[in-house]
């Protein structure tokens, strides 16, 4: 049995992957996409381990262990000069090798790539291979993916690069071209019940419905932290089709601010997903990511346009990019909520039906 037996989902990948091991033709670049949660960075680990062996050490290196994710919390208050010199990477195993986003704006540095391509020439210490995962190098800046490219071009022969990232047209379309770029999916519900079952999970309908077919959601899932940032992504949207008065939202938007430590990334990723549903019952078919909320979602579905929702997504965009700048998130909020509305009241559901 080998490391990737017990993977779930994804099979074409896997025996992708399988098949170059047993030909002895491992491709040197590869691009593991698809939507967060479905498994990339473990899918690497794994790979990585059928490569190089002992996976009890690589596996130390998931970012989603307690100690990693606090590491990772903890840099986000050094200063950026601090962070510079000593860049982050995780390497348990000598020869692999995680590079993970930094900072509070969690992005791949010009300084980690650096010691990437220095960290390249060194030969395995034992073995044919050293594996380099770079996690998310859709957040890699101008200055890193090109730094990165350079290594690319002409990598050493016994080193192996496995990025990952949730868009492949995020990337530079030069890095993507001397990639193998292998695409993940969702996992079905089948596939989702095994995996949890398995896990011994609680909520397991519970977990396959709101982690939208990714396994690493599902896991970690708090059920009730999520549906508590889903309420005011909820409140928002509503308030914007005009179904609550605007004092409504301004409740949700005050006890969301009196969270200080709170992000505003988890609730605009939530806020797509019902976007999406949105339009799925638009098209009358049933929500797929919120499926215990079909209701609400019908609700806004009939109160809005084709046009609010286009402009709905629009201004998530915007607020994604202001959020890289550090932007004071309830502001932001309220005015994406008043800006729907406007466009709400400009353009009723009622001319889009019609």
């Amino acid at each position: 049995m080998h490391a990737l037996s017990n993977f779930y989902g994804n099979s074409k990948v896997v025996e992708s992957l399988m098949r170059m091991v047993e030909h002895g033709r491992i491709a040197q670049t590869i691009l593991l996409s698809g939507p967060d949660g479905v498994g990339k960075a473990t899918l690497a680990r794994r790979f990585g381990a059928v490569l190089l062996g002992d996976a009890a050490k690589i596996e130390r290196d998931d970012l989603s262990l307690a100690a990693n994710a606090e590491t990772v919390e903890q840099r986000e208050k050094w200063t950026s000069e601090k962070r510079a010199e000593d860049p982050l990477l995780f390497s348990t195993h000598p020869d692999f090798v995680t590079f993970a986003p930094d900072g509070p704006l969690r992005q791949l540095t010009i300084q980690q790539m650096r010691l990437l391509r220095t960290r390249a020439q060194f030969k395995p210490l034992r073995g044919t291979y050293r594996v380099f995962l770079v996690d998310h190098l859709e957040r890699a800046n101008e200055q890193a993916a090109n730094s990165l490219l350079k290594l690319l071009e002409e990598p050493p022969e016994h080193l192996v690069i496995i990025a990952t990232t949730e868009n492949v047209y995020d990337l530079l379309p030069t890095i993507r071209s001397r990639s193998l770029v292998l695409e993940m999916n969702r996992l079905n519900d089948a596939e989702m019940r095994e995996f949890l079952t398995t896990r011994k999970l609680a909520d397991v309908e519970t977990r396959i419905a709101l982690s939208e077919g990714s396994p690493g959601i599902a896991a970690l899932l708090d059920v009730e932290e999520l549906r508590g940032r889903r309420s005011v992504a909820l409140a928002a949207l509503e308030c914007g089709a005009g179904i609550s008065p605007f004092s409504t939202w301004v409740q949700q938007s005050e006890s969301f601010g009196s969270r200080k430590s709170e992000k505003l990334e988890p609730y605009l990723k939530i806020t797509y997903g019902l976007i999406e549903d949105i339009l799925k019952v638009r098209h009358g078919k049933e929500a797929l990511k919120n499926r215990d909320v079909q209701r609400r979602i019908e609700a806004i579905s009939e109160a809005v346009s084709f046009a609010w929702i286009e402009r709905a997504l629009v201004f998530l965009d915007e607020l994604v990019e202001m959020m890289r700048r550090n932007i004071q998130k309830i502001p932001a909020l309220d005015a994406f909520v008043i800006r729907l509305r406007y466009i709400n009241e400009r353009n009723p559901a009622t001319n889009a039906h019609a």
